[in-house]
Formats: structure tokens, C-alpha cells, sequence
């Protein structure tokens, strides 16, 4: 279908022409729409025709809105091996032979693009059996298979060890000594000005964490958020396990540095003290942006905008804030993050034309990001009235997560200071209500409301304390 179109018919259309290839229809040489069994099968290597790249990162991205993977997987090498079929063994294997390299090509992209589709064991069975056919045809391609999976599942152990590690870190946090159920009591807890007190080292750390979780976001991720309430639900291993986990833990981190921030402010008894970690925080925030780090920039700012630090008159009245407004500004949510897109293209084009590692960092504040691409699938039908998949929107999907993938491949320029790393990742950080607790032991309630608001707390908290 897609190796030998043939013009079933073309067309003006707006300011171009519309052309439709059997069941797949082109806007401008650019592919709009088709049916699922046509976008199949043009993914599908013969031994003259190989995909353009850009299409099979498209359609692996988002088949997975209409399809299962292995079920996608079990249909592409079906297709292929049939496709050499001729009746005649020796000739069928002379063809294969031929097509093979290029099956291992598609294969390769595969693994190495979704690496965590083959999470799914019936995924590496295939592959395997895959493997066990190349073999019987061509030891070259045959190599090649067996370094494609020893790739796969080295990339695969990698996560496996990195999601074992993130749970470790986040039991430790939440192990919460009794330093910090009560402000008297914090001079026993180090806090972040002893730990690091150069803004600008904070800000790499912070970069270094940023860059090390991103990385480990699968481009899918995004994708399987709107599959969720698919039917295929039910199957066992993919969808199941570990279906968007690690974009999951990328937004608790985002959390995390938030709920720090604002318990690092809270914490100190006295106001001067306060005042200065605040302007440490500004400081950080600054050299984020200047970095490229959108993501901790802003997690920063929401810390310091929670009201019970907010409501600290007396500290931020000791507080020069003329730099956090502008970063305020920077990061202001109105007209659609309007300042903040506009500082995220300049981040992305000095990326583009980048001289040190340093200048290729784009961190985007990764909750808008998600935002932007739900309301791009939820405001344009997946499929079209005539039962046709809107491509169109495919191409969209998969530009927003190409970019999303330079981004996260940078290796950050930095040197580790493990102790800061630490310090940030697992030092434990006061719930909303010990915040407030902590916020009104700081500066005593204004008005009645605040007087009711601190009572309940401390009882609550109290109750709490008695039943752990």
C-alpha cells in the first residue's frame, strides 16, 4: 500500500492540494489522515521502501492511542515475514535475507526510541522470536538483533535501578524525625544555608537533579496519560505496570522542592534568619533561569507564594524583592505563560546554536508542558468522521515530544556535590499543616480566623503525634 501508491483521486484544497494514496490521504506531500490497517502497514520495510523516520517516531508515539504495542509489534514482523512470501522456500529466503537489515533497522529505532514498551514480556518474546527468524536468514542482521537487545535490556536495568533508587529516596524523606514536628526543636536539623550557602551551586545541583529524572522519562509517557481509561487496561504487564511512573516522579519532585522551599523559610525561630533564606531562595531562583532551568525556577517561586509564607509580613518586610518580582513576572501564568514561552523559544534557540554543554540546558516547567499536550489531545478528535486516524494531530503530539527528547538527553556540564544532592533529595520537609503550624509560631495569627486556624492544628497535629 504505502511501497506502490497509486492517485485514487486529487483535489484543490484551501492553498493546496489534497491527495488520497488508497486509504491514506496527503495535504501537500504531508500525510493527514489514513486508516489504522494503512498506517500499519506503512510502517512495514520491504526491500525497496524503508519509512521516513520522522513518521515512525510519530506512529510509535501514538499508536498506542488505538492499539496495543505488542499488538502493533506482533503485526509489523507478521506483515514483514509475509510480505517475502512467494511459495518458493529458497527464494523466500533470498528476499528475506534482503529485507532483514531493514527490519532490524525499524526494530532498532523501536528499541531504542520506546525502550520501555519492552517492558512487557510478550514485547521481548517477540523480539526474541524475531531474532530466532533473522538468524535462519542472515547472521549479519542476526548480529546486529543480539546488540539491539543486550542495548535494550542494559537500558532497561539502568530504569529498573533508578525507580528502586527514587523509592529508596522517598521512604528516607518521609521518615520524619521529631526535629521537625516542632519549631523549638529545629536547631537540632541543619538547614540549606549550612549545607550550601553559594546560590549558584545550589542552582547546579538542583540541575543536576532536574536533568538525571527527566532522562529517565520515556516519550510515551505522555501519550499512555490519555490511554488510561483504554480497555486494554486490562492486559496484564504493559499497561498495567509502571505505565507513566516516571513522569509521575519527575511532578512529586517538582512537589518536593516546592514543599522544601517554603519548610526552609518556615523552619528558622528567628526573623532575620528567615529574611535570609528567603533572599538565598531569590538568588537560587535567579541563577535557574539563567541556566535554563525553568522547571526548579518555578517550583521555587510556588514555595515562596504557599500562604504560610506568604503571610510572613514582618520577615518579607526585611527583604529586598525587587529580583523575585521579576522572575515573578517571568513565570506569570497570564496570557497563557505568555513571558515565559517567550524566555523558553530564546532558551531553545541558544540551545540550538549552543558552543558548551552549559548553553544546550532547556529544563521547561514540565507541568505546563504536560498541559499543553493533554489540551492538544483533548481539543482535536483522534479520529476523523469517516473512521480515518487524524494524522494531523499526530504530527503535533510527536513535535511537542521531539523537542521534549533534545531537552532531555543534555548531560549536565556540573560537578556533583553529594552532600547538597542529598540534602535536597532526602531531608524531610513539613506537611501543608505543619507548614501553617510553623507559619503562625513565626508570626503569631492576625485575626481570629488564623487564631481558630492555629488551635485546630495544633491539636490535630498533636492527636497525630500521640497515635504514631
Amino acid at each position: 500500500l504505502s511501497q506502490t501508491p497509486l492517485i485514487a483521486n486529487a483535489r484543490l484544497y484551501g492553498h493546496g492540494i489534497t491527495a488520497s494514496y488508497g486509504e491514506m490521504c496527503y495535504h501537500d506531500n504531508s500525510l493527514v489522515s489514513a486508516s489504522l490497517e494503512a498506517l500499519i502497514q506503512h510502517l512495514v520495510p520491504t526491500v525497496d521502501y524503508y519509512p521516513d523516520r520522522s513518521y515512525v517516531f510519530t506512529f510509535l508515539l501514538s499508536s498506542r492511542l488505538f492499539l496495543h504495542p505488542y499488538e502493533l509489534m506482533t503485526r509489523v514482523c507478521h506483515l514483514c515475514v509475509e510480505q517475502q512470501r512467494s511459495g518458493d522456500a529458497l527464494l523466500d529466503k533470498i528476499r528475506f535475507r534482503e529485507v532483514a537489515p531493514k527490519l532490524v533497522q525499524l526494530l532498532t529505532e523501536w528499541t531504542e526510541t520506546f525502550p520501555y514498551d519492552f517492558r512487557d514480556e510478550r514485547m521481548m518474546r517477540c523480539l526474541k522470536d524475531m531474532t530466532h527468524h533473522v538468524a535462519r536468514g542472515d547472521e549479519y542482521s542476526w548480529r546486529a538483533m543480539q546488540q539491539m537487545t543486550q542495548r535494550l535490556i542494559k537500558r532497561l536495568s539502568a530504569l529498573g535501578q533508578y525507580e528502586e533508587a527514587v523509592a529508596a529516596l522517598n521512604t528516607v524523606a518521609m521518615e520524619r524525625p521529631a526535629s521537625l514536628k516542632s519549631k523549638q526543636a529545629s536547631g537540632q536539623r541543619s538547614d540549606v544555608l549550612s549545607v550550601c550557602d553559594d546560590p549558584f551551586v545550589l542552582a547546579q545541583q538542583l540541575t543536576h537533579i532536574e536533568l538525571d529524572r527527566l532522562s529517565f522519562i520515556g516519550p510515551e509517557e505522555f501519550i499512555q496519560t490519555f490511554a488510561m481509561k483504554d480497555p486494554l487496561e486490562n492486559h496484564k504487564g504493559f499497561f498495567r505496570k509502571r505505565k507513566t511512573s516516571n513522569l509521575e516522579a519527575y511532578v512529586s519532585w517538582f512537589n518536593r522542592l516546592s514543599y522544601l522551599v517554603a519548610t526552609e523559610i518556615c523552619m528558622p525561630v528567628k526573623k532575620k534568619h528567615r529574611a535570609r533564606i528567603i533572599e538565598f531562595f531569590i538568588d537560587v531562583a535567579q541563577e535557574c533561569f539563567n541556566i535554563g532551568n525553568f522547571n526548579s525556577l518555578m517550583a521555587i517561586i510556588t514555595g515562596m507564594n504557599m500562604s504560610p509564607v506568604a503571610r510572613l509580613k514582618k520577615t518579607w518586610s526585611k527583604v529586598n524583592t525587587d529580583k523575585f518580582e521579576i522572575l515573578e513576572h517571568q513565570m506569570d501564568p497570564s496570557s497563557n505563560f505568555s513571558n515565559y514561552r517567550t524566555a523558553l523559544r530564546g532558551a531553545t534557540q541558544r540551545s540550538e546554536t549552543a558552543h558548551s554543554s552549559q548553553e544546550k540546558i532547556v529544563i521547561p516547567f514540565f507541568s505546563l508542558l504536560i498541559k499543553d499536550i493533554y489540551f492538544l489531545n483533548e481539543g482535536c478528535a483522534s479520529r476523523l468522521p469517516n473512521g480515518h486516524i487524524n494524522f494531523e494531530k499526530l504530527w503535533e503530539l510527536a513535535k511537542q515530544v521531539s523537542e521534549f527528547l533534545v531537552w532531555r538527553q543534555v548531560i549536565c556540564p556540573f560537578d556533583r556535590d553529594r552532600r547538597i544532592l542529598q540534602y535536597l533529595v532526602t531531608t524531610p520537609i513539613f506537611s501543608e499543616d505543619e507548614l501553617h503550624l510553623a507559619s503562625y509560631e513565626s508570626e503569631g495569627p492576625e485575626n481570629n480566623m488564623e487564631k481558630d486556624s492555629r488551635r485546630s492544628l495544633r491539636s490535630s497535629l498533636l492527636h497525630r503525634e500521640n497515635r504514631s
